[in-house]
């Protein structure tokens, strides 16, 4: 399928929850998000239809998000009936790491093919002050788990915020050591609890450049720029969708843990997916990748028009 714009759409972001065991000064409200009846959600079933119709219109690749997926009731369920749908070549998961070490191995065998884990500081207390609450032990020992059964190449996403975290960038590029990692630092955007923030939160990736030093330039790939520290096997990225859109490449859609179809993350526009036969629910994709837009508009309006949290979202 290609959208209105003549960009190919082979990439679902299916979120299979909007609860999390971390909450994140920059995602989650302190006191998290009120938790939904069980029948506003997806059912597993439900996700696997959504999905098999996405790949008849030439969807090849989905990402596991949440929330956070690992808190998912039946998550190595999911995995294995995506996994498992003719068309999906690339089956992924997002995760903060909490719970990895203790289900990697089965994740794995249920045909899960790598993780992406959010990682914005080394140093344990700010790491613990940044989640309110979380292990940063727990984490890197989920991060050793995934390269051991082979969820691999592990990335690692770290949002940079200037002031808090943005001492850590060199320690976190460092990981690259390893040619199972491949670091990812990303703008903070204007959206959920950020929404509001100030404009001197955001780092500028000259920040980046000046904090890590002797980086060779590898190209573009997807949303992302890539750069190799001399003599390190793993990258690292740069990921800029205020300073540098990739709106122009993007090649996603995205589906809510209570089943509705986003074309654009930053856009207010749902269509809902439940109830539907199979028949409609291929048309209501079509029509959502169809009405696609051709860019967010973050640099003008200075915050996502969309009003839900990136968390009831999936990140």
């Amino acid at each position: 399928m290609y959208d209105s714009y003549g960009r190919e759409v082979n990439y679902l972001r299916l979120s299979v929850t909007d609860l999390c065991d971390l909450r994140c000064v920059y995602c989650m409200p302190e006191e998290g998000v009120e938790k939904r009846l069980h029948e506003d959600m997806l059912r597993v079933e439900e996700m696997e239809r959504i999905v098999r119709a996405a790949a008849s219109l030439g969807i090849t690749k989905v990402r596991i998000t949440g929330g956070e997926p690992l808190v998912r009731r039946g998550i190595e369920e999911i995995v294995r009936r995506v996994s498992a749908v003719p068309g999906i070549r690339e089956t992924c998961l997002t995760t903060n790491g909490q719970q990895l070490a203790e289900k990697a191995e089965a994740l794995k065998a249920c045909g899960l093919d790598r993780v992406n884990v959010s990682l914005d500081a080394l140093n344990p207390a700010l790491y613990e002050e940044l989640t309110r609450g979380g292990s940063l032990k727990y984490t890197l020992e989920g991060i050793r788990a995934a390269i051991a059964c082979g969820l691999t190449p592990v990335k690692i996403n770290c949002v940079v915020l200037n002031g808090v975290n943005d001492g850590e960038i060199e320690k976190i590029a460092l990981l690259t050591q390893s040619a199972h990692i491949h670091v990812r630092f990303l703008e903070l955007m204007p959206i959920g609890e950020s929404a509001d923030w100030q404009a001197d939160r955001q780092l500028k990736a000259e920040h980046v450049f000046r904090r890590i030093g002797r980086m060779n330039y590898e190209g573009e790939t997807g949303n992302a720029q890539v750069w190799r520290i001399d003599g390190y096997p793993g990258t690292v990225s740069l990921i800029r969708p205020l300073s540098r859109s990739f709106c122009a490449r993007c090649n996603r859609i995205r589906v809510t843990p209570d089943g509705f179809l986003k074309s654009c993350l930053h856009a207010a526009a749902e269509i809902p997916l439940r109830g539907l036969s199979d028949a409609q629910l291929i048309e209501a994709i079509k029509q959502g990748i169809a009405g696609k837009p051709r860019r967010h508009r973050l640099a003008e309006d200075g915050c996502s028009a969309c009003s839900r949290r990136m968390v009831a979202i999936g990140g």
